[in-house]
């Protein structure tokens, strides 16, 4: 039967990767934020002929987690237009909502119900890779012209189980208006945020704030502090990572960064940043087509950071992963084909991602400062894992840094029970 062949692996790690997945928000929001809703209209790609090979025909099913209807659409028009363009096979998507996607992935390993192929978040491509879910395509698809960090998430034991499908970073929002009524520069250290975010604060701006919630998408954009402090994701016990919760508190307790940031995913974010309730945040590239659409007129910029001792911030993005003991031939042939210049431009404007591919990035932008802004901090951004128990090494962080922002527990007391966890997980 279909995809019976990683039961017997899936079904003894299931229990503990739900146990940590929870009602996760997606790490760029593409799943809970309509980021796309409003880009600008990406053109389409050319209709370029797709010639299947001889052993792969049939019929491919895609599932996503997507609810923006722009991407929805572009999805839907990349898929109508390959489907057009040869016989031998039909493909179809299927929106699966994100606080389902991981559950109805586990679950039917077990119920004989996957898809063909699946668009997933990065840091959760290791999990269900050794799981035995997704099959080993090193030798079917090259990805030597890819950056290194987006092909990392995709492999496991130095197998290739994916495709990236498009990458993202986070950067500094600022609203110039706003500073410079405060009569402040753009700040580059952690000092100097304090002190700017402090001086746009009002009584109805906050001067600065991040997506906070206690779950990945919080994650994401905690981390970067600690990054920024040489510290890694498995620090958090460390100065670094004591330095890094204590700052987000000093925001916090200065009256810099409002607590209601523990509520907000990265749309909500961004919502009150064009709303004019922010000055200053933290968010992703795939923002900026909602941005110029919605509040063309607002005067905004984008800059990396501010930093502790280097310059950090999180790679985020998803992966295409082909199900193993599925029409695995016919869906690499569509990867084939979707990921070809043309096509993967279209859906990187459509969505506001950098390609992964290295050869297609370079002139994606061209002329764009904040796209390019964004392109640049590539070389800074780092991966969450890939590890498969990452799940629950990101609970660890968010409920730390969460319990710092509410003042339940002390930087000191909240790395020192992260630690626990973390070190529990990675066998220290």
């Amino acid at each position: 039967m279909k995809k019976l062949a990683a039961l017997f692996v899936a079904t003894t790690m299931i229990a503990s990767l739900l146990a940590g997945c929870g009602a996760k928000t997606s790490t760029e929001a593409p799943a809970a934020e309509a980021a796309a809703e409003a880009a600008p209209a990406a053109e389409e790609p050319a209709a370029d002929e797709a010639v299947a090979t001889a052993a792969a025909s049939g019929d491919v099913t895609i599932w996503y987690y997507w609810e923006g209807e722009g991407q929805q659409k572009a999805l839907d028009t990349l898929i109508q237009q390959y489907n057009d363009s040869q016989s031998d096979i039909k493909v179809e998507a299927k929106y699966v909502p994100f606080a389902d996607f991981k559950k109805q992935l586990s679950i039917g390993v077990s119920a004989d119900e996957l898809p063909d192929l699946v668009i997933l978040d990065n840091p959760d491509h290791a999990a269900y890779a050794a799981m035995g879910i997704f099959a080993d395509i090193t030798d079917k698809f090259d990805v030597s012209n890819y950056y290194e960090g987006p092909i990392n998430s995709c492999t496991l034991e130095g197998k290739l189980y994916g495709v990236p499908f498009g990458s993202n970073c986070l950067l500094l929002y600022y609203n110039e208006d706003m500073l410079k009524a405060a009569g402040k520069e753009v700040p580059t250290t952690w000092d100097e945020l304090l002190d700017v975010a402090k001086a746009c604060t009002t009584d109805k701006v906050s001067g600065f704030a991040h997506c906070a919630l206690q779950n990945e998408e919080g994650t994401f954009n905690f981390l970067p502090w600690v990054w920024s402090t040489g510290a890694t994701s498995y620090e958090i016990n460390s100065d670094g990572g004591i330095k890094a919760l204590s700052m987000v508190k000093s925001l916090v307790d200065e009256g810099a960064m409002t607590k209601e940031a523990i509520n907000w995913t990265q749309g909500d974010t961004m919502n009150q940043f064009i709303s004019g309730n922010l000055a200053m945040m933290i968010n992703g590239t795939w923002q900026v087509p909602t941005m110029r659409t919605e509040v063309p007129d607002l005067n905004w910029n984008v800059a990396p950071i501010p930093m502790d001792t280097k310059q950090a911030s999180g790679l985020g993005g998803e992966n295409y992963a082909v199900i193993a003991g599925g029409n695995e031939d016919a869906a690499i042939e569509f990867l084939k084909y979707a990921t070809a210049k043309d096509q993967c431009l279209f859906m990187m404007n459509a969505m506001g991602y950098i390609s992964s591919d290295s050869t297609i990035a370079e002139g994606q932008f061209t002329g764009d400062a904040v796209y390019e802004a964004f392109v640049e901090e590539m070389q800074y951004a780092n991966a969450r894992g890939p590890l498969p128990e990452w799940p629950d090494i990101s609970d660890a962080i968010s409920l730390a840094f969460n319990e710092v922002i509410t003042g339940a527990s002390t930087p000191e007391d909240a790395a020192a029970k992260a630690q626990t966890t973390i070190d529990g997980i990675v066998g220290k």
